[in-house]
């Protein structure tokens, strides 16, 4: 067999694109060594943006309407950042587990470069995924880290990206009898294949691909899984392949219009809170539940559990859908989403190079990087509901910033801003003092809009800080579920 086509080094252009579709040839994404294995899902981080902005063309020429809210989609975004950030200090699970089960317990080794090592990874891989996913959506706690990816009431690429910051610690398991006798560099491949493939299939932009739908998993078919109705419930687990579902009798082709998003929905951007709500549901159910074995039943068993019921719950009791659903969508002046979306991405500027310094930092700078990430995406998320307490946390976070500015924890990566900010901002206590006064105008408890400051030294000289070298949508996302 002919060797890998694509080293660590780079991917074509024309490998960029295929991987996305799961199309690459075993002889061009076959590996020695996991050294040698490229990180795929960051040299596709481009075409993320791309595909991004293709469906916003389609949808808006199409159906005269943009694909989804901008709240909603810094939302999902902000959750695919958050579910990053634990690289930066830690290993992927789901690698150094896989890798020793292998080192110390493999019975034998199939060889790396034989196709029909390939093609038993890509099905084993797939098999994994579903009966992870199954469970994800079975079994309570788990449920708690997955269903950060169906918050969402709407339906485009951008909700792909919205990730769970848990669920990582769970899934490696599905994956682990794999490590008895498949190398994990040709694991480590179709991880990120499989991941990859889900990404384009979270749109509406297309409609149903013929033939394709009876074998692999569909944008039509994932629409169905991403349902809040009482049809589409715990249905169409697959990643790339949809025949998971056939054998074990959870597909169901997509019927009536599809309403997104949880049955009972969280109506927060609050990217914390998305992430932690229902385990603090759990918390309180368990609590109030009476009895030791029911109380390990409201953790292990299915989300709509109760006692005497059924392990998955009642299907009755599942919300009826009319139609007339309306999205949670706070009404925002535009000057403020305009001012969400721009901090959004210049932090995207202090996320992308948290990951490519990482190694040059120390454990302190890491840590206040990412609390100041955490910071910035709260307030944003405050921002988009109006939350009274809004603008003083914004003149907490921009605070913050000039602190840690000052301090050399953070930078401004532009030098014509880091000129115009030093230039500009001799005094930062007396800087910290002017926002927040005007920022927080209108007293405590109040829904007032937040606002630019008017005074001279700080609208000449706003400490803006830009997008890295390396792009602003990198690493954004460990794939979706």
């Amino acid at each position: 067999m002919d060797g890998p086509a694509a080293p660590q080094g780079g991917l074509s252009v024309s490998q960029r694109v295929r991987v996305m579709f799961y199309v690459l040839q075993p002889n061009e994404s076959s590996f020695a060594s996991l050294e040698e294995v490229p990180d795929y899902v960051n040299k596709a981080t481009p075409l993320f943006v791309v595909l991004m902005l293709l469906e916003f063309v389609v949808s808006w020429v199409w159906r005269h309407e943009a694909p989804g809210r901008i709240n909603d989609s810094i939302t999902s975004l902000s959750a695919g950042v958050l579910s990053r950030l634990p690289d930066v200090v830690s290993r992927s699970l789901e690698l150094t587990t896989y890798i020793y089960v292998w080192d110390n317990y493999r019975l034998f080794e199939l060889l790396w470069d034989s196709p029909w090592t390939w093609y038993l990874t890509f099905l084993g891989v797939d098999f994994g995924y579903y009966w992870f996913h199954r469970m994800a959506h079975e079994v309570n706690i788990l449920w708690a880290a997955h269903q950060v990816h169906h918050s969402s009431e709407a339906y485009n690429l951008s909700t792909a990206l919205r990730q769970s910051v848990l669920q990582r610690y769970t899934s490696w398991v599905f994956y682990l009898p794999m490590a008895l006798f498949i190398p994990p560099s040709v694991y480590a491949v179709h991880l990120q294949f499989n991941l990859l493939y889900q990404f384009w299939i979270h749109t509406e932009v297309v409609n149903t691909l013929g033939p394709l739908e009876l074998i692999l998993n569909t944008p039509s078919h994932h629409r169905v899984h991403h349902g809040r109705n009482p049809y589409c419930i715990d249905k169409n687990y697959g990643g790339t392949l949809i025949i998971w579902d056939r054998i074990f009798g959870t597909f169901v082709a997509e019927n009536d219009k599809v309403i997104y998003g949880l049955t009972h929905p969280i109506n927060t951007f609050e990217p914390v809170k998305v992430q932690l709500c229902h385990l603090a549901y759990i918390w309180s159910t368990f609590w109030a539940t009476p009895g030791f074995s029911n109380k390990l039943s409201v953790i292990f068993k299915g989300p709509g559990w109760g006692p005497g019921k059924p392990r998955l719950g009642l299907p009755e009791e599942i919300p009826v859908i009319t139609g007339k659903e309306v999205p949670f969508n706070p009404r925002l002046p535009i000057y403020l989403s305009v001012y969400a979306v721009v901090h959004f991405a210049l932090m995207l500027g202090f996320y992308v190079d948290l990951f490519e310094t990482q190694a040059t930092l120390s454990q302190v700078t890491l840590l206040l990087r990412i609390g100041y990430i955490i910071l910035t995406l709260t307030s944003i998320g405050f921002l988009m509901e109006q939350r009274p307490k809004a603008a003083s946390l914004e003149a907490v976070r921009c605070s913050v910033f000039l602190a840690l500015h000052k301090l050399s924890y953070l930078k401004i990566y532009i030098a014509s801003l880091a000129f115009t900010y030093e230039k500009h901002v001799p005094s930062f206590p007396s800087l910290s003092t002017a926002f927040g006064k005007q920022c927080v105008s209108g007293g405590a408890g109040r829904k007032h809009p937040l606002f630019f400051p008017e005074s001279k030294s700080y609208s000449s000289g706003r400490p803006l800080y830009g997008l890295s070298k390396g792009g602003f949508f990198m690493n954004v996302i460990s794939l979706p579920a």
